[in-house]
This record gives C-alpha cells, structure tokens and sequence, in this order.
C-alpha cells in the first residue's frame, strides 16, 4: 500500500465525517445513518466500484429526494428502498447501460444539481436561523419572513462562525495560509464551532447518537406501489447519473496530473455503476443513507496523492472506528454548525463556472428550466423538463437553416447555412429554382450534415441545370471545392452515380454505377465509362486506367494537402501494421488520408522478436523509425479474417520444404504456441467464440505479436514513459466490420476479447464528389 493512499484517507475521512452528519440531519434520518453510508461507500463501492479514486458515500444531490422519501414512507421503508434501487443499479450494470448516462445534456445535470443545490440551501437556512424547515422549497421561501422575526441567536452565531470559517479558510494568504490550508475546511469549521460552543456554554442543539443496539434496520416497504416504485427510480437514477458523472470527472483530474495519471486505470462506467449498487443494497440492508459518488471527497483524494483504491477503503474504515470509539467527541458537535455546512455546499451546487459553460453552448433555457423544475415540482419532473426543452431546443436548430442568395459579376452565389434536412427542403428547392437556367453557379454548404431528403432536392436540381446548360460547383464554408462542375449531363448523372466511391475508393472489383461490359462508349458519354470498358477488355490497362482516374479526380483535391506535407515532412500519429493482404485498404478502415499512418505490410502481420528476422530488419527498422525518429503516439497490430498466413501456419508440418514464405512463418508460431497453451483463454470476439480455427489463430495472432512489441527496448522505454499505446484490431473481411482488443495498452493484461466498434453517429448520405 503506498504512503500517498494512506494520507489521502485521512483527508478525505476528515471531510466525510462532517458532512455525513450533516446530510443525515438535512434528511431527517437517524445521524447514525450518514456514518453508515460513509463506511459502505468507501468499503464496498470503494472494493467494488470500477473508478479506483473516486469516494462514495451519502450526497448532498440526495438529501432532498430522501428527505421527501422519509416524510412520505418512514425511515424503515426508506431502507428498503435503498435495497431495492441498489439491486436496480445491479440490473442496468447487466445490461451494460452505464455510458448512455453521459448522454444527457451537461445543462440538463448543472440544472439538476442546481435545483438540488438551492432546494438544500433554503432548508438549511431555517435551521441555521434557529427554525424547521418546511417540506417544499416554496414554502421554506414563504415562511422565511416569520422565521427571521423569531431567531435564536446562539445557534446564529454558531451558524455564523461555521460558514466565516468555509469561506475564509481555502483563502487564508502567504506559507503559512499554504500550509493550513491542507486542513479540510469542513473540518476546522465544525471544530471550531463546536470549540465555541463547548467552552462558551452556549445552549444550542447538539449531536445525539442513540446507542448502535437501538439502530433502526430496514422493514418491509409499506405504501402505494406506485410510490414505492417511483422512489426507487428516483434514487436509482440520481444516484447512477451523478456517480457516472463524478467518475468522469474523476478520470479527468486524474489524467490533469503532473505525470498524466500513470498507474491508475481509467473507470469502467458498467463496473462503478454495479459498485454502487451493491453498496446501495448494503446501506440499506444496514440501515444506512443512498449511496452515490461524491465530486467533493473525489476531488480531495485526488488531489492528496491517491494512487489506488486503497484510499477508498481505509477512509471507510475510519469512518467505522470514528463510528465506534469517537462518539463522545461527535455528540459535541452543534446541529446548527452542520446546518451552516450543509447549507454553504448547497450553495456551491449552484455553480458559476457551470453557468457560464451553459450561456456559452447556448442552453440557458434548458439549465433555468430544468433548475426551476426541480425547486418547484421535483427532481424526475424537473428532469423530464428539462429533457423537453433540449429536445425542443435541438430540433430548432437542426430546423434553422438560413439560404441567401447574391450575384457576382454573373456569378449566381447560393449560401446555405445550418443544417440540411426535410424541414429544409421546401425553402432551399424554393432558392434554387430562382436560379436562371443555363447560369453559372456555386452552392456553399456551411453545415455538418445532409440528410436523404436534401441530398436528393440538390442532386436533382444540379443535374437538370447542367442539362439546361449550366454550371454548378459545391464549395464548403471556406470556398473549398467539394465537387467537381460537370460539363454534361451525362457527366452529372455518372457523378452521382458514383457518389458513394468517388473519388476516394475507385478500387479493383468495385462495381458502383457500372454499366454493363459489353459495349462502347458514345460520343458524349463520361470518360470513366469508356475506362472502366477498356479495363475490362485489358486487364493489364487497369492501373493506368486508376491512374487517370487519380489524376482527373482526386489529385485536384489532395494537391495542396500533400505540398504541406512534402514541405513539412510527415507527422504520422500512428504505426499501423497489418497483413499485405489484398482486401484490407487501411486506409478506408481507418478513415485515414496523407499523412496519418505509417503503415507496414507483411505477411501475416508478423512483429519478429528483436534479433530473430535472420538478415532481414524490416519491420524491426519500421518500428525503431517510427517510436524514435516519428515519435508516433499509438501502434496498432491489425489481423483479419481469412488470413492465408495463418492457415498456411496450421497446415504446415515440420518437414514442409524451407521455403522462403514458410522460413517467414516461424515467426508466428508463438502464437500457434499460445493457442494450444491452456495457460491462455481463447480470445472472444464481441463476446463470441471464433467461427473455426482460422478465426481463433487470426485473433490470437494479434495478442501475440502486441507482446512481442513489447521486447522492443524503444517501445518498452515509451510504454514506460507513458507516451505510446497498443492497440489491437481484428477485420472481418466479409462483414466489413473492425474489432478492437479490449486492454491491450494495459502493461501485460490482455483480457483477448475483441469488442465491435460501433458507428458513432446518424449515416449521412453520400455527397456527390
């Protein structure tokens, strides 16, 4: 256990300690309760969850749905909510839901905190002033007048004290200021307080803890089932969001780290989610507070130092031993000081920061509507206004598309602006048929997406203008062509036709638009068709064929790009070694272009250990030019199906003839090795087994030759340092569909399954090129 996990437990259990009282008395419940659900959180979730440094425990973003929870049900049934909507939280880690958490607009979540924030801050203020806090957040508000004409002045002045020290201590200046300031604020605050109270004689409410004998336990759940079921939800959805939430962030303070957060893996979003679970099941079980991860306490244990889970845990079981052994100390602490704390944090739910990042994307709407939603109505109705109004708001912009129109020196400039869809089509087929026949035209398309039915409006239109004798060039927002005018019809028709592989894919076999072999070009018929014909009848004339095909299409295109790169050099990010087979274009599986890859190609994307290539360093030069010279951040081993290699590597037998393919082969009985080796599961692919042998070699292949990188000494130091990763990937041939190997740039962990990448967003249809 390292010595930074030990001291950051003690900064974090010195804030939890505090505030685990203070949201236990905001809720109403037992105060026993928030020091339970302070030990679940950091042992359970703390052993269980999938974010090594993040700190469970009770949320303040709770307190107001459990204290409505309480009033509705009691504290017994309020328990076995708890139970229930942990075992709910199991149900969706199952399912593998935990990602689609963070798809929820980040104005939705600052509302929602924020509601909470300030739902918190006015019942607090009641107490603080030496009152109750009504049940809703409107009549806190109307019952303010009559609470400020009946203050109790002891507990005002303790309140008082406690919020001076929050806000004073994080700004105490100079070294001296530097060092105190390692002391939590909550901390020194509470103590304070309760130091003034103790000595001063003051008669203020104080902690009472009953004895653990009288601790009150879950009950079965008595009330309308509906009810029972809406609070389960409720919790089981504040409770996954905001923990998903904080374990994202958590990743992103961690990776802010002067070292870049070497040696602490990043979350696993569907393990956190069942860690909170489980440790839901056991507060509850326990009679303990909802559990949920905490911004503040993650935010301390990152910051201490911690470099492990351990810090998590041991913070939990100080808050048992405090629990235990400290109860005389904890029955001096004043009611009013925790009001004052719970109230101040509230209030810092309520974020400037969070504010301005929401007038800046344009969402105030949704953040006022989804805060005054949760102050007015509740969390879930405030939610699904909040919901509503984004919607709302997205389909207003995706609907928003501006088209104007001007002429330069008979130049007719069509400008579209936003977004093509349907709702747009009436106006931009309105706008383009304003344009005389037979002009010239250019059409600037300052957008990111193009749906069916506008591509088909502008495609349509192009083609029957140039058919009356006009022109028509596409530009992007900058001016940059995006299409080539055409100067026929016939030309404009074989251009949309081919739109789905001009002009970056016109590879060997591909049949899109092609018309039928036998026949010959007409006199004012495309040149790509009399090529394609020809190639047919010579085969041998097909290279230069795509060669002209290059040089009329595409050239015009790439030509300014590749003078940058030619002055510049190559800046590649990324080794990419595969197979030299015939049907892997790597640069359509990767969607990369000039200058992306530096890619090498060998038979059976074989990686020789150093010192075994027999007189031939190829790849060993390829790899030391790229980690050193390049300094690439990532390599990639791609295998595919159907590899020859490898089943060339299954048939072989030891008196096969040494030929110079199979003295290449040795090379890859490591992972013939690995495959027979019990000592190594059977890699998986998107959670099923290989097909046949092949499929399994081809995949095992992959994992052994990442290993085999690692015996590299530049690639060893880099993976060290922290500057490169590995990565796996598997093609599938006939499916057209890319695998990655989950774990590979973890230091000699692979768990050998191949997980399906997914498309990231809507298929747009083609654009004519």
């Amino acid at each position: 256990m390292a010595g930074a996990d030990l001291s950051a437990s003690v900064a974090v259990f010195l804030i939890a300690l505090p505030l685990s009282l203070g949201i236990a008395l905001a809720t109403g419940a037992p105060l026993q309760s928030g020091l339970v659900a302070a030990a679940v959180g950091g042992l359970v979730a703390g052993r269980f969850g999938g974010s090594p440094l993040q700190v469970s425990g009770p949320a303040a973003g709770l307190t107001v749905v459990t204290a409505e929870i309480i009033q509705l049900y009691g504290w017994r049934t309020t328990c076995a909510i708890t139970v229930l909507a942990g075992l709910a939280q199991l149900g969706l880690s199952a399912l593998r839901v935990a990602r689609s958490a963070l798809a929820v607009s980040p104005a939705i979540v600052h509302g929602m905190v924020a509601g909470i924030g300030a739902t918190i801050a006015l019942a607090q203020l009641h107490i603080v002033l030496g009152g109750t806090p009504q049940s809703s957040a409107v009549d806190n508000v109307l019952g303010l007048p009559a609470q400020l004409a009946d203050i109790h002045g002891a507990g005002l002045a303790i309140s008082a004290l406690t919020v001076a020290v929050l806000l004073c201590w994080p700004r105490l200046p100079g070294r001296a200021g530097q060092l105190v300031r390692k002391v939590p604020a909550a901390l020194v605050g509470v103590a304070g307080a309760t130091a003034v109270a103790t000595l001063a004689g003051l008669a203020v409410p104080r902690v009472d803890l009953p004895s653990w004998s009288s601790h009150a336990l879950p009950g079965m759940p008595e009330g309308p089932v509906l009810g029972i079921a809406a609070a389960v939800l409720t919790i089981t959805l504040v409770t996954s969001v905001q923990s998903l939430l904080s374990a994202a962030a958590v990743d992103k303070l961690v990776a802010a780290r002067p070292d870049g957060g070497r040696g602490v893996p990043r979350s696993v979003l569907d393990r956190e989610l069942a860690g909170q679970g489980a440790a839901n099941m056991v507060s509850g079980a326990l009679g303990g507070l909802p559990v949920a991860g905490v911004a503040v306490r993650s935010v301390a244990n990152v910051s201490a130092g911690a470099v492990s889970r351990a810090s998590t845990m041991l913070h939990g079981l100080w808050i048992v031993l405090a629990a235990l052994l400290l109860v005389p100390v904890i029955d001096l602490i004043p009611l009013p000081a925790l009001a004052a704390l719970v109230m101040v944090v509230g209030i810092q739910m309520v974020s400037i920061t969070h504010i301005r990042t929401v007038t800046r994307h344009r969402e105030v709407v949704v953040y006022v509507v989804t805060l005054s939603g949760v102050v007015l109505v509740g969390i879930l109705e405030g939610v699904a206004l909040g919901i509503a109004v984004a919607i709302s708001v997205s389909l207003h912009r995706l609907a928003r598309t501006r088209i104007t129109r001007e002429e330069r020196d008979g130049l007719h400039l069509l400008h579209v602006r936003g977004q093509l869809t349907f709702l747009a089509v009436p106006r931009l087929s309105r706008a383009l048929h304003q344009l005389p026949h037979g002009s010239d035209v250019v059409v600037e398309l300052d957008g990111s997406f193009m749906d069916h039915a506008a591509y088909e409006t502008l495609s349509d239109w192009s083609a029957g203008h140039i058919a009356h004798g006009g022109t028509v060039e596409m530009t992007g927002p900058s001016g940059v062509r995006i299409t080539d005018p055409t100067p026929t019809a016939v030309t404009a028709s074989a251009s949309a036709a081919h739109a789905c592989c001009r002009p970056w894919t016109p590879w060997h076999n591909h049949q899109c638009g092609e018309q039928p072999a036998e026949r010959t070009a007409g006199p004012d018929e495309a040149p790509e068709a009399t090529e394609a014909a020809e190639s047919r009848r010579s085969p041998g004339l097909h290279l230069a064929s795509g060669i002209g095909k290059f040089q009329r299409n595409t050239a015009p295109l790439v030509r300014d790009e590749l003078a940058r790169l030619a002055r510049e050099g190559q800046r590649p990010s990324q080794l990419f070694l595969t197979c030299a087979d015939s049907r892997l274009v790597t640069s359509m599986i990767t969607s990369s272009g000039p200058g992306d890859l530096f890619t090498v190609r060998n038979v059976g994307n074989l990686v020789p250990l150093p010192g075994e290539e027999s007189g031939d360093d190829s790849v060993a030069a390829a790899i030391e030019y790229a980690v050193e010279v390049l300094r690439v951040d990532s390599i990639t081993v791609c295998g595919h199906s159907g590899c020859g290699a490898m089943q060339a590597l299954l048939s072989g037998g030891p008196d096969d003839p040494p030929t110079p393919l199979r003295r290449w082969l040795r090379h890859g009985r490591p992972s013939l090795e690995r495959m027979a080796s019990r000592r190594h599961a059977w890699a998986r692919i998107s959670g099923r087994l290989p097909a046949d042998a092949v499929e399994q070699l081809c995949l095992t292949n992959v994992v052994q030759q990442l290993e085999h990188l690692r015996a590299y000494e530049p690639v060893a130091r880099r993976l060290a340092e922290g500057t490169l990763t590995l990565h796996g990937m598997y093609f599938h041939v006939g499916e057209a569909q890319a695998y990655l190997l989950a774990g590979a740039d973890e230091v000699h962990s692979y768990d050998d399954v191949f997980t399906q990448v997914m498309p990231t967003g809507p298929r747009e249809p083609a654009r004519a090129s």
